[in-house]
């Protein structure tokens, strides 16, 4: 086994490729959140109940993790374009199998699937920082990461429109055409990279613990990560609940929260343009500060839209900059290994994401909104501890 330290020369990363792979970033990761605002819908379709419904939003998650444990470290060894090319094709195949499914249980495989395939974003992320220069790493890292929240977002909005106008089916149909339009985009404009490891894929993999192992400021990131994106899928998994319970409104509004929630987003190039400036340990413990505020907000608006939209905007951006600040830092360890660094991290983010969502899905039956803000209080509230007591490791000197 051997990894060698970038001797490919590699393309610029000009203004319109940067375009390109947020444009594409924004809509692959799209897929995994179409179905938060529309789990009531399903689960009237399957006549099951909620928290059968919110599995579907769980397996989309862990099947994310998945492909980004499996899939994503063979950025490091294969040419990466050519792998998002396959990944496309089973995008799309996975997008209609969820659209046509028949059963509840298809249905959760289908989003298995999906949100597996759909992890072209944890390819694209680490080649933005690959051909950005050290000096503007957090910027770019940021523009990229602006389309990618972008995406979570917005999406929400998009399926709850569809799905109240054309039933949920219809999102993941449209959802199947966008990824060919993407699918196409890519092949075209996108630059290929030459990989820089030299090695099997056992040894590649086994190479994923020792960086674990060895670097410090990966565990606390992936930690730090994980816990702030679990408040984050647990108030967006229940938001669509609470709406129905409170206000008598359906997916079309939940999915308005999503384009609330883009306006905390845009924040994303301001935080990368700090990420290169500011001292990381700062920033993330303002931004983790901010996650907390936002459940406060939220428990005290369970009958408020104006406190929820509040909540929301401060919510994200505290996610998103947090995420940024951990990226920032993991992308700085070592080079050649920048995707299995960002497998590590963002595999522990979605696994946080999905124990976020499994504990409110059975929490809200016997605690409802006040379960969740619950959650969100406590997993925040420990993640700056972890953050406060790590301040060492926390530190970085912008390479």
């Amino acid at each position: 086994m051997s990894a060698n330290n970038s001797n490919h020369p590699h393309p610029e990363l000009t203004t319109f490729t940067l375009w390109v792979m947020t444009v594409a970033t924004g809509l692959v990761v799209a897929n995994l959140y179409y179905n938060q605002p529309l789990l009531d819908d399903i689960s009237i379709t399957f006549h099951c109940s909620k928290a059968k419904a919110g599995e579907v939003s769980i397996a989309t998650q862990i099947g994310y993790a998945t492909g980004m444990l499996l899939l994503a470290p063979l950025a490091d060894m294969v040419k990466r374009k050519r792998l998002m090319m396959i990944l496309f094709f089973f995008i799309v195949l996975s997008a209609i199998l969820t659209a046509s499914a028949t059963n509840i249980n298809l249905l959760v495989i289908g989003s298995f699937l999906l949100g597996t395939s759909s992890m072209v974003p944890q390819l694209l992320v680490p080649m933005a920082a690959h051909l950005a220069k050290p000096q503007e790493r957090g910027k770019k890292i940021g523009v990229i990461m602006s389309g990618l929240l972008i995406g979570i977002l917005v999406s929400r909005t998009f399926s709850g429109y569809v799905g109240a106008l054309f039933g949920w089916r219809m999102v993941f149909y449209s959802a199947a055409g966008l990824m060919i339009a993407i699918w196409i985009l890519i092949g075209l404009y996108l630059p290929e990279v030459a990989p820089d490891y030299k090695g099997t894929y056992k040894s590649l993999m086994t190479s994923i613990f020792n960086l674990v192992k060895t670097e410090p400021k990966l565990r606390l990131a992936a930690l730090r990560g994980a816990l702030c994106f679990a408040c984050f899928s647990a108030f967006w998994t229940t938001i669509v609940f609470l709406l129905k319970q409170n206000f008598n409104m359906g997916s079309g509004v939940a999915g308005e929260f999503g384009l609330v929630g883009a306006f905390g987003a845009l924040a994303a190039g301001l935080m990368g343009r700090l990420s290169d400036k500011m001292d990381a340990y700062r920033l993330s413990g303002f931004s983790i500060l901010l996650i907390i505020v936002s459940f406060i907000i939220f428990y005290f608006s369970a009958h408020s839209i104006i406190g929820l939209v509040i909540g929301v905007i401060v919510l994200d951006m505290g996610v998103q900059a947090t995420h940024i600040s951990n990226q920032s830092i993991i992308f700085s360890l070592n080079p050649s290994a920048r995707n299995r660094i960002n497998t590590v991290y963002m595999v522990s983010y979605f696994i946080g994401g999905s124990i976020g969502t499994f504990l409110v899905t059975q929490l809200w039956k016997s605690y409802q909104w006040n379960g969740v803000c619950a959650i969100g209080l406590i997993l925040s509230t420990i993640t700056l501890i972890i953050h406060l007591f790590n301040r060492q490791k926390t530190q970085l000197k912008n390479n």
